[in-house]
C-alpha cells in the first residue's frame, strides 16, 4: 500500500487534516455521511486502524457522529471546530502516552541493556557506537537528533540477540520514535541540555562496549528515570 503521507505526525493527525480539507473546499457538509473505513483507508493509503483512531479522535471533538451499524456523520459546521477541540485532546492524551511509555521503555531497556553489555558482537557495538555518532552530529537538528536517539536505543536491543526482545520492541517503535520526539523538545529547552544528553547515552555505551552489566543497567535506568523527573516540570499528566 503506498503512503500518501510523510512521516513526521501521526497517521490519524494526517487524517484529520485530510477530512478537514474536504470541509474547507466545499466537498462536506453538515450531515453527509463519510465513506466506510475500508474506502477512506483506501483513498489515503493508510491502515483500516488509523482510519478508525482519526474518526474517534472527530467524534470526541463533537465533529461527527458515529452511529452504530449506520457509519459516521458530519455534525459541526465549524471547521475550526475539528482542530482546536482536537488539538487540545491529542495534548492530553500525549501527555499520559508520554509517562506510560517510559514506563515501557523502562521495563525493556534496563534488561536489553543488560543482556547487550553480556552479549554485544564487535559488529552490534560499531553500530551503536555509529548512532551514538550521528547523534553528535546532528547538533540541533532536531528530526536528525531523534532518528540517531531512536537508533541508538534500537541497536542496543538488537545486541541482546534475544529474537522474542527484538520483535517486542519492533511492534513499539513508532510509539518509541513520538516518545523521543516530545522528551527531546522538553528536554532541550534549555540549551545545555544537548551535551548532557549526549554524555548519558555516550556512558551507556561505553558500559556495553566494556561488557559491564551492572553498570550499563544503572546508567540506562538512571537515563530513563532522568527524563521522566525532567518532564514532570513541562507536564500535567495524571501519571506520575
Amino acid at each position: 500500500m503506498k503512503q500518501l503521507f510523510p512521516q513526521k505526525k501521526k497517521t490519524y493527525e494526517l487524517i484529520v487534516e485530510k477530512i478537514e480539507e474536504l470541509f474547507l473546499n466545499g466537498g462536506l457538509k453538515p450531515g453527509d455521511k463519510l465513506p466506510p473505513e475500508r474506502e477512506l483507508a483506501s483513498q489515503f493509503g493508510v491502515s483500516r486502524t488509523s482510519v478508525r483512531e482519526a474518526l474517534q479522535a472527530l467524534e470526541i471533538s463533537g465533529s461527527i457522529e458515529i452511529r452504530q451499524g449506520g457509519g459516521s456523520f458530519i455534525k459541526t459546521p465549524e471547521v475550526r471546530m475539528v482542530s482546536d477541540v482536537l488539538s487540545t485532546r491529542i495534548i492530553e492524551a500525549e501527555n499520559d502516552l508520554v509517562y506510560e511509555m517510559l514506563e515501557v521503555r523502562r521495563a525493556l531497556e534496563v534488561e536489553s541493556v543488560s543482556l547487550a553489555a553480556q552479549r554485544a558482537t564487535s559488529a552490534d557495538l560499531e553500530k551503536i557506537r555509529q548512532s551514538l555518532e550521528q547523534m553528535a552530529a546532528s547538533g540541533e537538528d532536531a528530526e536528525e537528533g531523534v532518528q540517531a536517539d531512536l537508533h541508538f536505543h534500537l541497536q542496543i536491543v538488537e545486541a541482546t540477540h534475544n529474537q522474542l526482545l527484538i520483535n517486542l520492541v519492533q511492534t513499539l517503535t513508532e510509539r518509541m520514535e513520538d516518545t523521543i520526539r516530545a522528551t527531546r523538545k522538553h528536554r532541550f529547552l534549555e540549551g545545555n541540555r544537548y551535551k548532557d544528553t549526549f554524555e548519558e547515552h555516550k556512558d551507556i555505551y561505553v558500559a556495553i562496549a566494556s561488557g559491564n552489566a551492572q553498570e550499563a543497567k544503572k546508567l540506562m535506568e538512571e537515563h530513563i528515570s532522568r527524563i521522566r523527573r525532567e518532564l514532570s516540570t513541562h507536564f500535567s499528566p495524571t501519571l506520575r
